[in-house]
C-alpha cells in the first residue's frame, strides 16, 4: 500500500470491526492495519479527504468499543483499487489531549503484542525487548 501517504508508526495486520456514521446512515466496515497514529478502513464508500468523524473499534477483550476521533487523510476510490491497494480511507487519529493519546497508543501496542508477540512488537515500535 502506498507507503508515502502514511504518517509515522508501524502498522500491523489485525482485523477489527469499525462502525461510523455518514450523514444519517451507519456503516460497519473493518480495518486490518492500525498504528499508534491511525488506521486504514477498508470500504467501498470512503468519506471525503479532510472529513472529521467519530468511529468505534470493536476490540476483543474490551467491554465497550473504543471510540476515536479521526480525520480522513487519503482515500483509494473503488475504481482505483487493486488487490495490493484495496478501496478505503487512511485515517489519522485525533486526540483531545495527551492522556487520550497515551491510552489509545497503549491499546494499539497491546493488540500488536497479542497478535505478533513481544519480540516483533518491540522491533516494530523501535524499542528494546523487555
Amino acid at each position: 500500500m502506498n507507503q508515502d501517504r502514511r504518517g509515522g508508526g508501524n502498522r500491523t495486520a489485525i482485523e477489527l470491526n469499525v462502525e461510523y456514521k455518514r450523514l444519517n446512515t451507519f456503516f460497519a466496515d473493518y480495518t486490518r492495519n492500525i498504528s499508534k497514529g491511525g488506521t486504514f478502513i477498508r470500504t467501498d464508500r470512503p468519506l471525503d479527504v479532510a472529513t472529521e468523524f467519530v468511529f468505534a473499534l470493536t476490540i476483543r477483550g474490551l467491554a465497550e468499543p473504543l471510540r476515536l476521533h479521526g480525520r480522513v487523510k487519503w482515500i483509494v476510490a473503488t475504481g482505483d483499487a487493486t488487490p495490493d491497494s484495496p478501496a478505503g480511507m487512511g485515517i489519522e487519529f485525533m486526540y483531545k489531549n495527551d492522556e487520550e493519546r497515551r491510552a489509545t497508543e497503549s491499546i494499539v501496542e497491546q493488540l500488536m503484542e497479542e497478535e505478533l508477540g513481544s519480540g516483533l512488537t518491540a522491533r516494530l515500535l523501535g524499542r528494546k525487548e523487555e
